[in-house]
């Protein structure tokens, strides 16, 4: 549904800033398709001649051999940082109700881990290698740092040391991090964290972790605040970044126009605010509290508007602050 999204966000994005360059390219499973490769080399040195990416949502090609484009795109532009913001939204997709407002992020290492790509199958046996580093776990810590010292807040350490050596490792790094920078520091265990931040999402405000850790974290969370249509994230490196919807590609419902564009919408935000176009930014935030508090909503958050219908909504509410 990457189709339907990204163009829902890009309208707002050219109404709002009509002088940037916008340079479409094309990359996942249609592509793969048609030519055998989801990402070729012309297609990353295009990429990398933009200042960032606006990225959709891909299905991943059903081949063994397959590299993901996305997880290429961060090896490649060193997209270390993902950072999820959740924040209490009015809309529920279940009975239970959050107690009180929040505002918490996820600081999720993006490159190492589990996902490391660094994997073995054999007959017998299938090994995936669980790599950290000390300059992993330190400059996402400083992230994580950074974000707690803009928001007067202490950062939560989540990991599972008490079975992971590697986490040992990376529970000191981090801890060490956010003593070098003043920050105050908790810690927990991932299964407790997903326990508590479900039951007090109150009580977190930047949470930092591994990259598994984080991406199961990260959708758990999500149902706090209506679903993964409504999350928004950046893939930052130091010079780079890629903004994205959490969200998946959702093939069972791609076609039919009742994708959420609120998560595309907050990742234009996202992208927005890192090129210090912040009056936008600050836009397209209120426009889609308007089309939560007038319930023009897509199916998946309770309402029966389409796709386009809710991002018209937001180009007209914009339009009307505008005048």
């Amino acid at each position: 549904m990457g189709h339907e999204v990204v163009p829902a966000a890009v309208d707002l994005l050219r109404f709002l800033e009509p002088e940037f360059e916008l340079v479409p390219v094309e990359i996942g499973y249609g592509k793969w398709k048609r030519v055998g490769t989801a990402m070729d080399d012309d297609d990353l040195e295009l990429i990398g001649g933009c200042d960032c990416v606006f990225f959709g949502a891909i299905t991943t090609p059903p081949d063994p051999e397959y590299k993901s484009v996305l997880l290429r795109l961060r090896k490649e532009f060193d997209l270390y940082a993902n950072i999820r913001p959740y924040q209490y939204s009015g809309v529920h997709i279940s009975q239970y109700r959050p107690v009180r407002p929040f505002s918490f992020t996820i600081v999720r290492e993006n490159t190492e881990g589990l996902y490391s790509g660094i994997e073995e199958i054999t007959g017998e046996r299938a090994t995936t290698m669980r790599v950290l580093t000390r300059k992993g776990c330190e400059r996402i810590a400083r992230v994580a740092c950074k974000i707690a010292k803009q928001e007067k807040a202490e950062i939560t350490v989540v990991h599972k040391a008490n079975v992971l050596k590697s986490d040992i490792f990376f529970k000191n790094i981090a801890a060490q991090t956010a003593a070098q920078h003043n920050i105050p520091c908790s810690e927990a265990y991932v299964d407790a964290m997903a326990y508590h931040l479900i039951l007090h999402p109150e009580r977190y405000r930047v949470i930092v972790t591994t990259n598994l850790f984080g991406d199961i974290l990260s959708d758990l969370a999500a149902s706090l605040i209506g679903g993964l249509g409504m999350c928004p994230s950046a893939n930052l490196g130091d010079e780079y970044g890629l903004f994205e919807p959490v969200h998946g590609s959702a093939p069972d419902i791609a076609g039919r126009g009742i994708a959420n564009p609120i998560g595309a919408v907050l990742s234009a935000k996202m992208m927005l605010e890192w090129l210090g176009r912040y009056k936008s930014a600050a836009l397209l935030r209120r426009a889609v509290g308007h089309v939560i508090q007038k319930r023009v909503l897509t199916p998946d958050i309770g309402g029966k508007m389409s796709t386009t219908a809710v991002a018209s909504a937001m180009l007209k509410y914009i339009e009307e602050q505008l005048c």
